[in-house]
């Protein structure tokens, strides 16, 4: 069996890669350029990320999604979460579809590679708040992809079930490359250690 992984650059989708190497043969990374504020630290972390797997590694750029959001993670001037997970930080860093957009864009990469599996890093914490990192989600875009793929493209992912602590619990026992990820909002010389996505790994003990 062959996969495509979505491939951030961040914990979740490191460990459900390093998972899935183990499970088919991994054809392609792809990692997305959507004018994030960290775009180009998860770009280079994912690159790291690919070459350790030997997996071939691609950047989609998709600057339109830039520009019909006012999320946080591209607008500069908005501020960043920086508390707990809720509704209402989820709404400062939403992103119209971007799940949605990513696993379409992929799928069609998969299909054209052969590859029947969509791996992603989805996490059990943040489909609480993210709908579309929920289980639900994912049943629900499979059954679109087996009427949208030729091959019947399914999206997995290995993380879904798992908090942040026992993501980075399985990632060291697969011998991840966890030193290589980037967790931040921000792209700045090191993690900023303030926005919700750095305190969520800090909290797991990242």
């Amino acid at each position: 069996m062959k996969g495509v992984a979505i491939l951030s650059g961040g914990l979740d989708s490191t460990v459900s890669l390093a998972v899935a190497t183990r499970r088919m043969k991994v054809v392609l990374a792809l990692t997305f350029d959507y004018g994030q504020r960290a775009a180009r630290r998860e770009r280079e972390a994912a690159a790291r990320i690919a070459r350790h797997y030997r997996v071939p590694h691609a950047v989609v750029a998709t600057p339109w999604l830039r520009d019909i959001t006012k999320s946080a993670l591209v607008n500069r001037a908005a501020r960043l979460p920086e508390h707990e997970m809720s509704e209402r930080s989820a709404r400062a860093v939403w992103v119209p579809n971007r799940n949605g957009c990513f696993i379409e864009i992929a799928a069609a990469h998969a299909e054209w590679l052969g590859a029947e599996r969509l791996v992603t890093g989805f996490n059990r914490e943040e489909a609480a708040t993210f709908p579309d990192n929920s289980a639900a989600y994912v049943r629900a875009v499979n059954r679109a992809l087996s009427y949208s793929t030729a091959n019947g493209v399914q999206v997995v992912s290995f993380t879904a079930n798992l908090d942040k602590s026992a993501i980075l619990r399985l990632g060291r026992r697969l011998g991840a490359p966890i030193g290589y990820v980037w967790p931040c909002y921000e792209g700045g010389k090191a993690w900023c250690r303030r926005c919700e996505s750095c305190l969520r790994s800090i909290r797991a003990g990242l």
